[in-house]
């Protein structure tokens, strides 16, 4: 008997807790809607106060900074004009500032991807402050003078050191690939791609374990930043355990790359517009990859990379940039009334090349892709000597030139400085 009370007894306590609790969840949420409605019955009497809302407006315009700063940088088409009238630049800040730059700087031969930094006073879209960036090492600035209704000109230079740099490598895959291992930059292994083109095909004469040595410029900032690489000093391809060393030598008239004998490497076109790729398909007959049936093929494929860089053989002026059928996309210069050269199947095309515009021998015009009519990237090119095609691959093109005289005398002397230079960076690095 007392363990049935006592087992009711248990029984009303958890109702009674059940219930006390579902009264306290009640009144709670009961609170919490009236506190919810309240609050939001607040917000809407104040958002709706007319000296609020002024009050808020006035924060915001506060908050709206009066000075808006601007860095563009510079596409291709673009000119002086259009860049400052696209943020609503007063057409007479444009010219006092074109008046002013004028005397330093030609502002109709912007180079692609320079940048144009400039502070606007948003209340009337002033011009404050503008910076123009000439080079690497040189930059103007302009403050606006309100009283005189004038710039104020000040020309900063950035002080730069000059280091040499030595380094070498075995070529296990590409030279391009072995150079990048050994962290030079892009444009310093362009370059020295370049002057070997001349003499090498970097197709079939580079052969596994053969080695280079390279001896290059550069120059940092103070907080040793590289900003830009100088001349290559040296230079050695060694294939097949045979040196092919190139000395630097600048003269007025005679500047460039030299071998051992003071000869030039320079010739009118490069034997390969293109590092790290394989000849895939010579000049000749051959069965077309596509069609299926046997046509000449008036041109050499290089095999490459996709977005490898492809460089313009000789320098010269473009006469087209743009689509060519089969050959997708394609850049077509003239050299001289002698030769002309096409590359054909580009991914794309170096910012700036367009028809009209001049390049150097060297210089990337675009990056291999497979347009058109292709089974793979690769490049296709070709030359033409008084518009009829040849074989890029056996053309004889006229010797560099030879030192002679006095300007020998100087090369030699040279030739040992850059020797004993680079003895002593080698034995530093050890």
């Amino acid at each position: 008997m007392l363990k049935k009370i006592k087992f009711k007894t248990g029984i009303k306590k958890e109702i009674i807790s059940l219930i006390l609790l579902v009264v306290i969840t009640g009144v709670s949420t009961g609170y919490y809607n009236f506190t919810k409605n309240q609050i939001n019955y607040q917000y809407k009497e104040m958002l709706g106060n007319v000296y609020f809302k002024k009050t808020l407006n006035h924060f915001i315009d506060e908050l709206e900074p009066r000075f808006k700063k601007i860095s563009h940088r510079i596409q291709v088409g673009e000119t002086f004009d259009n860049i400052l009238e696209q943020y609503s630049v007063k057409q007479s800040d444009i010219f006092a500032i074109k008046n002013t730059l004028s005397k330093k700087v030609n502002l109709n031969k912007l180079n692609t991807d320079q940048k144009i930094h400039l502070t606007i006073d948003q209340t009337d879209n002033t011009i404050i402050k503008f910076l123009f960036q000439i080079s690497n090492k040189e930059r103007i600035i302009l403050t606006q003078d309100f009283q005189k209704k004038s710039f104020n000109q000040k020309v900063v230079l950035t002080k730069l050191k000059k280091e040499i740099i030595y380094k070498e490598n075995i070529i296990l895959q590409s030279l391009y690939k072995s150079a990048i291992n050994k962290k030079i930059p892009i444009n310093v292994i362009t370059e020295f791609a370049r002057v070997y083109g001349f003499q090498v095909d970097f197709q079939r004469d580079i052969k596994k374990q053969d080695k280079f040595q390279i001896m290059y410029e550069i120059f940092t900032d103070e907080k040793k930043r590289l900003i830009e690489t100088g001349n290559i000093l040296y230079a050695n391809l060694i294939m097949s355990g045979e040196n092919n060393s190139l000395y630097y030598f600048e003269k007025k008239g005679a500047e460039g790359h030299y071998d051992k004998n003071g000869k030039s490497v320079k010739k009118a076109l490069m034997k390969t517009p293109i590092n790290g790729a394989r000849l895939s398909s010579p000049y000749g007959m051959r069965k077309h990859p596509i069609d299926g049936f046997n046509k000449m093929h008036r041109g050499t494929d290089f095999a490459a990379s996709m977005g490898t860089p492809i460089m313009a053989s000789g320098s010269g002026i473009i006469k087209k940039a743009g689509w060519c059928g089969g050959g997708g996309n394609c850049i077509v210069i003239k050299h001289n009334s002698t030769y002309q050269t096409i590359y054909a199947h580009m991914s794309k095309f170096a910012k700036g090349m367009r028809s009209g515009v001049r390049v150097k021998q060297g210089q990337t015009i675009g990056y291999v892709g497979s347009t058109g009519k292709s089974t793979g990237p690769h490049l296709h090119y070709e030359v033409l000597i008084n518009g009829k095609r040849v074989n890029s691959q056996t053309l004889k093109l006229p010797s560099g030139k030879i030192l002679k005289a006095n300007e020998r005398k100087l090369f030699e002397t040279k030739k040992i400085k850059l020797d004993v230079l680079k003895s002593e960076i080698i034995v530093g690095l050890n």
